[in-house]
């Protein structure tokens, strides 16, 4: 199509994408959200004490391939996108899941206080996540939700860990049953809004719309 000028109608969009050289590239948060919420529905399964501990291997091959690789290439593709608060999440959960999968099968059984070890390995991802959560403020009410629980999902889990507490285990469990749907939540509302081409699932912007 051509219009008065006799140039393509295609300028437009060309002018937009010069403009945006990312907009070529897909919002890769619904990915990111999709892989950290069913990896940690997964293992939130064994935590609330749903299914027996004989079963929990299961988490280690999406620990790696989804919660873990999955996720990082959602974060290379934030960096990309310029999203700095999408980069560090996305990056730092998907190695999170890697480093976990890898303790698991490798470091923990040949600890002498496993238990000491794993608390100090979540408590610190409790306080990535507690400052995270500061800056999420700023994002939208569901990845807000998300980031306080998964607080307290993590400083749960580590209380569970130094103590023995099965018990205290089990809130960490449930806390992450509720961290990974709120997850799940945000990442359809991420793809539904994007295909229907407007606002099917609400968020809850917090930031001032430009």
């Amino acid at each position: 199509m051509v219009d008065k000028t006799g140039k393509g109608s295609s300028t437009t969009s060309e002018a937009a994408v010069a403009s945006d050289p990312t907009r070529s590239i897909a919002d890769p948060a619904p990915l990111g959200l999709a892989a950290f919420a069913l990896t940690t529905f997964v293992l939130s399964v064994f935590n609330a004490g749903l299914l027996p501990k004989d079963l929990e291997p299961v988490v280690l091959p999406l620990a790696l391939f989804y919660g873990g690789l999955a996720q990082l290439l959602a974060g290379m593709w934030e960096f990309r996108k310029a999203n700095t608060f999408g980069a560090l999440a996305f990056t730092s959960y998907g190695s999170f899941w890697l480093a976990f999968a890898a303790y698991v099968k490798f470091v923990e059984e040949s600890l002498p206080n496993a238990d000491t070890a794993t608390a100090l390995f979540l408590f610190a991802f409790g306080v990535f996540t507690a400052y995270m959560t500061v800056a999420a403020l700023r994002v939208n009410v569901a990845t807000l939700l998300v980031f306080v629980f998964l607080t307290l999902t993590f400083l749960v889990l580590a209380a569970a860990d130094a103590s023995g507490a099965k018990g205290v285990a089990h809130i960490g469990g449930y806390l992450g049953l509720v961290t990974a749907v709120l997850a799940w939540y945000t990442s359809f509302a991420g793809v539904t809004n994007f295909t229907w081409k407007r606002t099917v699932i609400p968020v809850g912007p917090l930031a001032p719309t430009e």
